[in-house]
Protein backbone atom coordinates (compact mmCIF):
# COMPACT_ATOMS: atom_id res chain seq x y z
CA UNK A 1 0.00 0.00 0.00
CA UNK A 2 0.84 3.42 -0.96
CA UNK A 3 1.90 5.19 1.68
CA UNK A 4 1.43 8.86 0.02
CA UNK A 5 -1.67 7.45 -0.37
CA UNK A 6 -2.07 6.80 3.29
CA UNK A 7 -0.94 10.06 4.41
CA UNK A 8 -3.09 11.99 2.38
CA UNK A 9 -6.24 9.57 3.73
CA UNK A 10 -5.24 10.41 7.50
CA UNK A 11 -5.16 13.80 6.69
CA UNK A 12 -8.85 14.30 4.91
CA UNK A 13 -9.87 12.27 8.13
CA UNK A 14 -8.56 14.51 10.80
CA UNK A 15 -9.34 17.19 8.81
CA UNK A 16 -12.64 16.51 7.30
CA UNK A 17 -12.85 17.70 4.32
CA UNK A 18 -11.12 17.18 0.98
CA UNK A 19 -10.93 21.00 0.62
CA UNK A 20 -9.34 21.47 4.33
CA UNK A 21 -6.70 18.29 3.48
CA UNK A 22 -5.99 19.95 0.12
CA UNK A 23 -4.63 22.76 1.55
CA UNK A 24 -3.04 20.86 4.36
CA UNK A 25 -0.98 18.63 2.12
CA UNK A 26 -0.32 21.34 -0.55
CA UNK A 27 -2.37 19.79 -3.04
CA UNK A 28 -5.31 20.34 -5.53
CA UNK A 29 -8.56 19.20 -4.19
CA UNK A 30 -9.44 17.06 -7.70
CA UNK A 31 -5.34 15.70 -6.68
CA UNK A 32 -6.75 14.84 -3.34
CA UNK A 33 -9.68 13.17 -4.36
CA UNK A 34 -8.40 11.37 -6.65
CA UNK A 35 -5.76 9.80 -4.41
CA UNK A 36 -8.24 8.99 -2.19
CA UNK A 37 -10.12 6.23 -4.61
CA UNK A 38 -7.30 4.96 -5.73
CA UNK A 39 -6.79 3.60 -2.08
CA UNK A 40 -10.61 3.08 -1.88
CA UNK A 41 -9.83 0.85 -4.95
CA UNK A 42 -7.03 -0.68 -3.91
CA UNK A 43 -9.17 -1.99 -0.41
CA UNK A 44 -12.23 -2.89 -2.20
CA UNK A 45 -14.20 -0.45 -0.07
CA UNK A 46 -15.35 3.18 0.41
CA UNK A 47 -13.49 4.97 3.05
CA UNK A 48 -15.36 8.08 3.18
CA UNK A 49 -19.34 9.26 2.87
CA UNK A 50 -19.72 12.39 1.01
CA UNK A 51 -21.57 15.13 2.29
CA UNK A 52 -22.52 18.67 1.65
CA UNK A 53 -20.22 20.26 4.17
CA UNK A 54 -17.12 17.68 3.96
CA UNK A 55 -16.92 13.68 4.53
CA UNK A 56 -17.51 11.64 7.20
CA UNK A 57 -15.48 8.33 7.56
CA UNK A 58 -17.04 4.71 7.13
CA UNK A 59 -16.61 2.20 9.73
CA UNK A 60 -13.79 0.73 7.57
CA UNK A 61 -12.49 4.53 7.60
CA UNK A 62 -12.15 5.18 10.92
CA UNK A 63 -10.84 1.45 11.56
CA UNK A 64 -7.79 2.20 8.89
CA UNK A 65 -7.10 5.70 10.36
CA UNK A 66 -6.95 4.33 13.91
CA UNK A 67 -4.35 1.87 12.54
CA UNK A 68 -2.48 4.13 10.24
CA UNK A 69 -2.16 7.39 12.08
CA UNK A 70 0.01 6.61 14.74
CA UNK A 71 2.77 5.08 12.66
CA UNK A 72 2.57 8.05 10.07
CA UNK A 73 3.04 10.28 12.81
CA UNK A 74 6.03 8.68 13.91
CA UNK A 75 7.42 8.43 10.40
CA UNK A 76 7.02 12.14 10.02
CA UNK A 77 8.92 12.24 13.16
CA UNK A 78 11.61 10.28 12.21
CA UNK A 79 11.88 12.36 8.67
CA UNK A 80 11.51 15.57 10.52
CA UNK A 81 14.36 15.25 13.17
CA UNK A 82 16.72 12.45 11.95
CA UNK A 83 18.21 10.31 13.90
CA UNK A 84 19.64 12.31 16.28
CA UNK A 85 16.76 13.14 18.59
CA UNK A 86 19.18 14.38 21.43
CA UNK A 87 20.48 17.82 19.83
CA UNK A 88 17.45 18.46 17.84
CA UNK A 89 15.24 21.30 19.20
CA UNK A 90 11.75 20.49 18.31
CA UNK A 91 8.88 22.62 18.45
CA UNK A 92 6.05 21.71 20.69
CA UNK A 93 2.31 23.14 19.24
CA UNK A 94 0.38 24.04 22.29
CA UNK A 95 -3.33 25.06 22.34
CA UNK A 96 -6.16 25.30 24.70
CA UNK A 97 -7.85 28.06 26.28
CA UNK A 98 -6.28 31.14 26.96
CA UNK A 99 -6.72 31.73 30.72
CA UNK A 100 -5.40 28.37 31.58
CA UNK A 101 -2.77 28.08 29.56
CA UNK A 102 -1.41 31.68 29.77
CA UNK A 103 -1.98 30.76 33.43
CA UNK A 104 -0.57 27.54 34.17
CA UNK A 105 0.50 25.42 31.18
CA UNK A 106 2.98 28.00 29.53
CA UNK A 107 4.47 29.09 32.81
CA UNK A 108 5.33 25.36 33.49
CA UNK A 109 6.65 24.56 29.72
CA UNK A 110 9.03 27.10 29.21
CA UNK A 111 11.11 25.44 31.96
CA UNK A 112 11.68 23.22 29.41
CA UNK A 113 13.01 25.79 27.08
CA UNK A 114 15.80 28.07 27.03
CA UNK A 115 19.65 26.99 26.68
CA UNK A 116 19.56 24.81 29.78
CA UNK A 117 16.50 23.65 29.02
CA UNK A 118 15.67 20.62 27.02
CA UNK A 119 15.96 20.92 23.52
CA UNK A 120 11.92 22.85 23.00
CA UNK A 121 10.44 25.32 21.74
CA UNK A 122 6.37 26.40 22.26
CA UNK A 123 4.32 27.48 20.13
CA UNK A 124 0.85 28.58 21.38
CA UNK A 125 -2.68 28.76 20.46
CA UNK A 126 -5.83 30.14 22.13
CA UNK A 127 -9.30 28.29 21.48
CA UNK A 128 -12.57 27.11 22.22
CA UNK A 129 -12.72 23.52 23.20
CA UNK A 130 -14.07 22.69 19.73
CA UNK A 131 -11.48 24.72 17.83
CA UNK A 132 -8.54 23.04 19.64
CA UNK A 133 -9.94 19.68 19.16
CA UNK A 134 -10.68 20.18 16.12
CA UNK A 135 -7.35 21.61 15.18
CA UNK A 136 -5.73 18.98 16.93
CA UNK A 137 -7.53 16.20 14.62
CA UNK A 138 -6.21 18.10 11.32
CA UNK A 139 -2.74 18.11 12.77
CA UNK A 140 -2.29 22.06 13.45
CA UNK A 141 -1.90 21.45 16.90
CA UNK A 142 0.02 18.50 19.11
CA UNK A 143 -1.06 18.93 22.50
CA UNK A 144 -4.11 20.35 23.99
CA UNK A 145 -5.52 21.25 27.30
CA UNK A 146 -9.69 21.33 27.59
CA UNK A 147 -11.96 20.80 29.68
CA UNK A 148 -13.90 18.41 26.60
CA UNK A 149 -12.96 15.28 26.46
CA UNK A 150 -12.95 13.64 22.91
CA UNK A 151 -15.06 11.34 21.01
CA UNK A 152 -13.86 8.36 18.80
CA UNK A 153 -10.21 6.51 18.98
CA UNK A 154 -7.79 9.26 16.97
CA UNK A 155 -7.54 11.20 19.74
CA UNK A 156 -6.81 10.27 23.41
CA UNK A 157 -7.16 11.88 26.90
CA UNK A 158 -5.46 12.00 29.93
CA UNK A 159 -6.90 13.99 33.43
CA UNK A 160 -4.78 16.42 34.03
CA UNK A 161 -6.41 18.53 37.15
CA UNK A 162 -9.69 19.95 38.44
CA UNK A 163 -10.45 23.64 38.73
CA UNK A 164 -12.27 24.72 41.56
CA UNK A 165 -15.04 27.70 41.01
CA UNK A 166 -15.39 30.10 43.68
CA UNK A 167 -18.47 32.56 43.79
CA UNK A 168 -16.72 36.18 44.18
CA UNK A 169 -17.37 40.08 44.17
CA UNK A 170 -15.83 43.18 45.38
CA UNK A 171 -16.40 44.46 48.83
CA UNK A 172 -18.25 47.13 48.15
CA UNK A 173 -20.92 44.74 46.19
CA UNK A 174 -21.65 42.69 48.94
CA UNK A 175 -23.70 44.67 51.44
CA UNK A 176 -25.59 43.12 53.65
CA UNK A 177 -25.80 39.55 52.25
CA UNK A 178 -24.75 36.81 54.58
CA UNK A 179 -24.91 33.25 52.53
CA UNK A 180 -23.61 31.22 55.16
CA UNK A 181 -26.72 31.28 57.30
CA UNK A 182 -29.32 32.10 54.51
CA UNK A 183 -31.27 28.39 53.13
CA UNK A 184 -30.24 27.41 49.30
CA UNK A 185 -33.36 28.78 47.96
CA UNK A 186 -33.04 32.39 49.89
CA UNK A 187 -29.40 32.31 49.22
CA UNK A 188 -29.62 32.48 44.88
CA UNK A 189 -32.41 34.67 45.41
CA UNK A 190 -30.10 37.38 47.77
CA UNK A 191 -27.88 37.50 44.93
CA UNK A 192 -30.39 38.02 41.94
CA UNK A 193 -30.31 42.09 42.39
CA UNK A 194 -26.22 41.59 41.91
CA UNK A 195 -25.31 42.16 38.19
CA UNK A 196 -23.36 39.96 36.80
CA UNK A 197 -19.89 39.73 34.86
CA UNK A 198 -19.53 36.51 32.64
CA UNK A 199 -17.62 35.57 29.35
CA UNK A 200 -20.53 34.71 27.42
CA UNK A 201 -24.54 35.91 27.06
CA UNK A 202 -25.15 32.18 28.05
CA UNK A 203 -23.58 33.08 31.58
CA UNK A 204 -21.56 29.20 31.82
CA UNK A 205 -19.56 29.46 34.09
CA UNK A 206 -22.82 31.15 36.58
CA UNK A 207 -25.17 28.77 35.28
CA UNK A 208 -22.88 25.35 36.33
CA UNK A 209 -23.07 27.02 39.75
CA UNK A 210 -26.12 27.77 40.38
CA UNK A 211 -27.30 24.21 39.16
CA UNK A 212 -24.35 22.85 41.11
CA UNK A 213 -24.88 24.39 44.39
CA UNK A 214 -28.68 26.09 44.77
CA UNK A 215 -30.32 23.34 42.51
CA UNK A 216 -31.26 26.26 40.61
CA UNK A 217 -30.84 28.57 37.58
CA UNK A 218 -30.12 32.55 37.69
CA UNK A 219 -32.95 34.79 37.51
CA UNK A 220 -30.94 37.64 36.02
CA UNK A 221 -28.69 38.07 32.89
CA UNK A 222 -24.74 39.50 32.14
CA UNK A 223 -24.41 42.88 33.06
CA UNK A 224 -20.95 42.79 31.36
CA UNK A 225 -19.74 40.27 29.15
CA UNK A 226 -16.14 39.58 28.01
CA UNK A 227 -14.55 36.58 26.41
CA UNK A 228 -11.35 36.41 29.06
CA UNK A 229 -11.49 35.60 32.96
CA UNK A 230 -9.07 37.70 33.69
CA UNK A 231 -11.33 40.61 32.44
CA UNK A 232 -14.07 39.46 34.24
CA UNK A 233 -11.40 39.40 37.26
CA UNK A 234 -10.80 43.13 36.55
CA UNK A 235 -14.16 44.17 35.84
CA UNK A 236 -15.30 42.14 39.42
CA UNK A 237 -12.58 43.97 41.21
CA UNK A 238 -13.72 47.62 40.03
CA UNK A 239 -17.25 46.38 41.23
CA UNK A 240 -18.65 45.76 38.20
CA UNK A 241 -20.74 42.90 40.18
CA UNK A 242 -20.54 38.82 40.67
CA UNK A 243 -18.77 36.28 38.91
CA UNK A 244 -17.69 32.80 39.26
CA UNK A 245 -14.19 32.28 38.47
CA UNK A 246 -11.50 29.42 38.65
CA UNK A 247 -9.87 29.61 42.37
CA UNK A 248 -6.60 29.55 40.53
CA UNK A 249 -7.50 32.62 39.01
CA UNK A 250 -8.30 34.92 41.98
CA UNK A 251 -6.53 33.46 44.51
CA UNK A 252 -4.73 36.14 44.94
CA UNK A 253 -7.12 38.90 44.79
CA UNK A 254 -8.98 37.19 47.26
CA UNK A 255 -5.82 36.73 49.95
CA UNK A 256 -5.40 40.64 49.13
CA UNK A 257 -9.28 41.79 49.85
CA UNK A 258 -10.06 42.82 46.01
CA UNK A 259 -12.89 40.13 46.12
CA UNK A 260 -14.69 38.78 48.43
CA UNK A 261 -16.04 35.02 48.30
CA UNK A 262 -19.71 34.89 48.66
CA UNK A 263 -20.19 31.53 49.55
CA UNK A 264 -18.25 28.33 50.56
CA UNK A 265 -20.62 25.31 49.91
CA UNK A 266 -20.04 22.42 51.49
CA UNK A 267 -18.97 21.03 48.01
CA UNK A 268 -17.28 23.29 45.56
CA UNK A 269 -17.97 23.14 41.95
CA UNK A 270 -15.06 21.76 40.20
CA UNK A 271 -13.97 21.33 36.13
CA UNK A 272 -11.43 18.72 34.97
CA UNK A 273 -9.01 19.82 32.58
CA UNK A 274 -7.15 16.95 30.35
CA UNK A 275 -4.30 17.25 27.89
CA UNK A 276 -5.22 15.22 24.79
CA UNK A 277 -2.90 14.16 21.96
CA UNK A 278 -3.54 12.31 18.87
CA UNK A 279 -3.58 8.13 19.45
CA UNK A 280 -0.08 7.30 19.31
CA UNK A 281 2.01 10.54 18.84
CA UNK A 282 3.46 9.77 22.54
CA UNK A 283 5.68 8.20 20.87
CA UNK A 284 7.17 11.65 19.88
CA UNK A 285 9.67 12.28 22.28
CA UNK A 286 8.89 15.94 22.44
CA UNK A 287 5.19 15.96 23.08
CA UNK A 288 5.78 12.94 25.46
CA UNK A 289 8.17 15.28 27.67
CA UNK A 290 5.70 18.11 27.45
CA UNK A 291 3.30 15.53 28.60
CA UNK A 292 5.01 14.51 31.34
CA UNK A 293 5.83 17.77 32.52
CA UNK A 294 2.91 19.16 32.82
CA UNK A 295 1.55 16.08 34.56
CA UNK A 296 4.08 16.16 37.03
CA UNK A 297 3.45 19.76 37.71
CA UNK A 298 -0.44 19.73 37.94
CA UNK A 299 0.30 18.12 41.93
CA UNK A 300 1.54 21.67 42.88
CA UNK A 301 -1.46 23.29 41.17
CA UNK A 302 -4.17 21.94 43.83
Amino acid sequence: MDLALLRTFVTVHRAGSFTRAAALLGLSQPAVTSQIRTLERQLGRPLFLRQARGVTATTIGDELAHKAAPHLDALVEIAETGLDDESSVRTLHLAGPPEFTAERALPSLTELTGEEGQGLALRATFGTAEEVLDGLAAGHHELVVTTARPRGALLTATPLCDEEHVLVAAPSRVGPIDLEKSSLRDGASALEDLPVVEVHESLPFVSRYWASVFDAQPATSGAVIVPDLRAVLACVTAGAGLAVLPRYLCGTALDRGDVVELHRPPVPPLRTYVLVVRTGTLAMPHIARAHDWLLRAAADWC
